[in-house]
């Protein structure tokens, strides 16, 4: 675990099979995670490193968007999960999908990172989320705010942000990556939308599921020469 401010923690990004950083707040009342990890052997791995650190289990879990690697650990997270409207009604589709057969032969086959992380034989599992919202959700965790929100951005059609106000972090996901799964466009328009977004925001940290936290003046420097 590695430590951001004084009441967040994160699990660094895996690039070897994508796995996405897993954050950590902690609240006085309610520890909140964002995102649900890769597999079951990703949280396990997760909550092994949470005990390390003297931290305990989360008591709810709020997912970025529906890609595999931020939630097909769900089914094994500790607590209750949430997410955006959106984001349960693909989860929803995708668990009906692994359902079928040779859909989960076709995961692997398409996604080399997917292969690699379910190579042990454990099995695929798409959950939707125990709590949903739309729009906005204020959670409050005891001393600290988590402020959830769904917004358009370019790399899925559906995404949520958190932001932790009294530690002036925002929690982007994937939100400003291509989208993967529309042969890698770049919708410029929802980015320059997201980019009003953070600069509006009151942050110190951006912190992106692949990479080490960035500033935000760094964010907005990269971004501005993806344009």
């Amino acid at each position: 675990m590695k430590r951001l401010t004084e009441h967040i923690y994160y699990y660094p990004h895996q690039p070897e099979t994508d796995r996405p950083m897993l954050a950590y707040v902690k609240g006085e009342k309610i520890a909140l995670v964002i995102d649900a990890g890769a597999s079951a052997h990703h949280v396990d791995e997760f909550y092994a490193a949470l005990d390390v650190a003297g931290l305990r289990k989360p008591n709810l879990t709020a997912i970025t968007h529906w890609h595999w690697d931020h939630t097909f650990g769900m089914h094994r997270i500790h607590g209750l999960s949430i997410a955006g409207a959106k984001t349960s009604e693909l989860l929803c589709r995708e668990k009906e999908r692994l359902s079928e057969s040779g859909y989960e032969a076709f995961l692997k086959r398409d996604d080399e990172c997917l292969a690699k992380e379910y190579a042990g034989g454990q099995s695929i599992v798409a959950t939707p989320s125990a709590i949903q919202f739309e729009d906005r959700l204020v959670l409050n965790l005891g001393g600290m705010t988590a402020q959830l929100f769904e917004t358009a951005a370019p790399h899925s059609e559906d995404t949520t942000l958190i932001y932790i106000p009294e530690e002036k972090a925002l929690f982007l996901g994937d939100a400003t990556s291509e989208d993967f799964y529309n042969n890698g466009y770049m919708d410029k328009s929802k980015l320059k939308s997201l980019i009003h977004i953070i600069e509006e925001i009151d942050c110190n940290y951006c912190v992106l599921s692949h990479t080490e936290p960035l500033s935000k003046t760094e964010l907005l420097g990269y971004l501005d020469s993806v344009l």
